[in-house]
């Protein structure tokens, strides 16, 4: 089933996770037991990220088509434009079918290391987009939203504008980066309504869970900290370590995820970057345990 139709069915908010697709044989079992723990929250749905540089785009169809079969969720697996040709995404789209799948994420992606050029025909998620809707019409198309903005943005009205942009080339919803202050994503809500656009943009959260992880996330999602929230975290750490800092980390999830319901959202979508355990932890101190 569609994404759009899930969420316009639903009289409760929603939660829907990420996950990243194990790379090595000793992560599998780690994995597959997070994916069980995943299950208690009754996600809407689970994304399967496609990983840094659009790499890993067979696992990650590998790992959405066993999520699909064997455990019975409804996945939406990421397809980048630097791991896509446009001689192979029918293929690869017809593989997606063919597992199951009925949704996917359409990203721009990160380039590799000595890849400075999308292919031909794929410079922009905006061009996946479109290629999608022609190859593959009866595939929902998710697309990423920037509440802060995207780095390469010229200004945040600017990426708003990309967004709808992205949106009305056919995408029927978006998901948003991870972002920490609940009036950048409302903010764009209300701009987007303004441009006529009223499609559901999922905001997503990251439970943060250690010191490490939040410098990671700066560094690799130029995802802005707000500064109370990091000077906080850095006084937990202090204090106690990584395991204050995981216990702050929850609360302050919980509390984002209830005010953002609480004034609109539709749901929430959830990085737990394969620590479920901690996710479950939040939903049930957000009241939103099932």
């Amino acid at each position: 089933m569609h994404i759009p139709d899930m969420i316009q069915e639903l009289e409760r908010p929603f939660i829907s996770v990420e996950l990243l697709p194990p790379r090595q044989d000793r992560e599998q079992n780690a994995f597959w037991n997070a994916v069980e723990t995943m299950k208690t929250m009754n996600p809407l749905f689970t994304a399967v990220t496609c990983g840094a540089g659009g790499s890993g785009s067979m696992g990650t169809l590998k790992t959405s088509c066993e999520l699909v079969q064997g455990h019975g969720l409804t996945v939406m697996p990421h397809v980048t434009c630097v791991h896509s040709q446009l001689s192979g995404l029918k293929r690869h789209l017809e593989n997606i079918q063919i597992g199951g799948i009925r949704n996917v994420l359409a990203v721009r992606g990160d380039y590799p290391a000595g890849v400075e050029s999308a292919p031909e025909g794929l410079r922009y998620a905006s061009d996946l987009v479109e290629r999608i809707g022609e190859l593959a019409p009866d595939v929902a198309v998710g697309v990423a939203a920037y509440p802060d903005g995207h780095p390469e943005s010229k200004s945040i009205l600017e990426d708003i504008r990309f967004l709808k942009h992205k949106l009305d080339a056919g995408a029927a919803f978006g998901v948003t980066q991870l972002f920490f202050d609940n009036r950048r994503y409302f903010d764009m809500i209300d701009r987007l309504a303004a441009m006529g656009c009223n499609k559901p943009v999922i905001p997503s959260i990251l439970p943060v869970r250690s010191m490490g992880q939040i410098k990671r996330v700066m560094e690799l999602c130029d995802a802005p900290v707000p500064g109370k929230f990091l000077h906080a975290i850095e006084a937990a750490h202090a204090k106690g370590g990584d395991d204050a800092v995981k216990e702050y980390g929850i609360g302050m999830a919980a509390d984002q995820i209830s005010s953002l319901l609480e004034n609109g959202a539709p749901g929430v979508h959830l990085y737990p970057f394969n620590r479920a355990e901690m996710c479950v932890e939040v939903m049930q101190r957000a009241g939103l345990a099932a």
